[in-house]
């Protein structure tokens, strides 16, 4: 299947008229802006120009070696050139390919991440540390902001919930495989025999939601307050800061705890349950393409089992790729998760270009 031209060609055209309009501009929120649409459509355009190019090359060769009258020296030359180039063009036009697959709007934002400790009882508590530890080591290495918003800790360590904000650009476009259920293989500490035990944790990625994205409407929460009942040494029980916002057509109800001031309670809490009434308008829509959804690389859906973390073996396993990777430790400080996250988001460009060649 050929590239669309028409496509390729408004590409170029928008290009060069950010390009034209951002030498123009003279105000700062202007060039910000426009700086960043150029970005999104620079790496698109540059190969739309390599390709063309490489098959204007193409076509010189070929004329060249089908026309008798070419010295051999060059048609030998032109031959031995060639297959480069075909190599060359097919590497730009899947490149091509992939920036015109459609957008998920939400890829470029941060996300708010929650962890819940599942099946296992102690044990899943302190998996759910271990994973958010990893999610936190991994934001650093990528250069993102990460904010605990909420916990709940484990009686002997871990958390039984946790809530984090990260931002940076690009978050949810590399954490949005993470939902679902995290398994971990291991013998306690309190294990005096040495039996292997399986707990289990929760991941759930949420797209950062604008106040453009979920309208909420005042009459539709019920706000109470309520004295904090975590840390805090004198402070707690002392003012009534915690704040818990219930929607109440939906049923969702966020607490928020952790901040000394009420005002600062209340509005990590609307934007935890902006976040969370966008994610189920998000599953609402994706639901009428099921069908297409369970050929994907995981439906994203919290109760599916993606990831066995196996302390034994050293190993860990990504069910949907069927991935093996024999570095559980660097894979826990984030050095590695990468690793798992190209392979998923790999996986997902090859079944959204074979749905899209169907």
């Amino acid at each position: 299947m050929s590239l669309p031209t028409a496509r390729l060609d408004a590409i170029l055209t928008r290009h060069d008229d950010l390009i034209a309009r951002l030498n123009q501009a003279t105000d700062g929120a202007s060039v910000v802006s426009l700086s960043k649409e150029v970005a999104e459509v620079e790496g698109v355009a540059r190969a739309i120009r390599a390709f063309r190019e490489t098959e204007v090359e193409l076509a010189d060769y070929d004329a060249m070696i089908a026309d008798s009258a070419t010295d051999a020296d060059l048609r030998a030359l032109a031959e031995a050139e060639r297959p480069g180039l075909l190599e060359k063009r097919e590497t730009l036009e899947k490149e091509i390919r992939l920036a015109l697959l459609p957008k998920d709007a939400a890829d470029a934002r941060g996300v708010i991440l929650e962890i819940r400790a599942g099946t296992g009882g102690d044990e899943a508590a302190l998996f759910a540390g271990d994973l958010l530890r990893m999610y936190m080591r991994y934001a650093s290495l990528h250069g993102w902001r990460f904010e605990l918003l909420s916990e709940s800790e484990g009686s002997v360590g871990g958390y039984k919930e946790a809530i984090a904000e990260i931002e940076g650009q690009g978050v949810y476009a590399r954490l949005k495989f993470e939902s679902g259920a995290h398994r971990v293989q291991r013998v306690p500490d309190t294990e005096a025999s040495g039996r292997i035990h399986t707990s289990a944790a929760t991941v759930a990625v949420l797209p950062q939601a604008e106040e453009v994205d979920v309208v909420i409407n005042d009459a539709d929460l019920r706000i109470d307050t309520l004295r904090s009942g975590g840390a805090g040494g004198q402070h707690v029980n002392k003012t009534e800061s915690a704040v818990r916002i219930t929607h109440v057509p939906t049923g969702l109800a966020v607490l928020m705890q952790e901040e000394r001031s009420q005002h600062r309670n209340k509005a990590k809490a609307m934007a935890l349950l902006r976040a969370r009434l966008f994610d189920l308008e998000r599953t609402k829509r994706d639901s009428a393409r099921a069908a297409d959804r369970r050929a994907q690389v995981g439906s994203g859906d919290r109760s599916e089992r993606i990831r066995t973390y196996n302390f034994p073996q050293g190993r860990v396993t990504d069910h949907r790729i069927e991935l093996t990777l024999y570095k559980l430790p660097q894979i826990l400080e984030g050095v590695s998760l990468d690793e798992i996250i190209d392979a998923l988001i790999t996986e997902d460009q090859a079944i959204k270009l074979a749905a899209e060649a169907a």
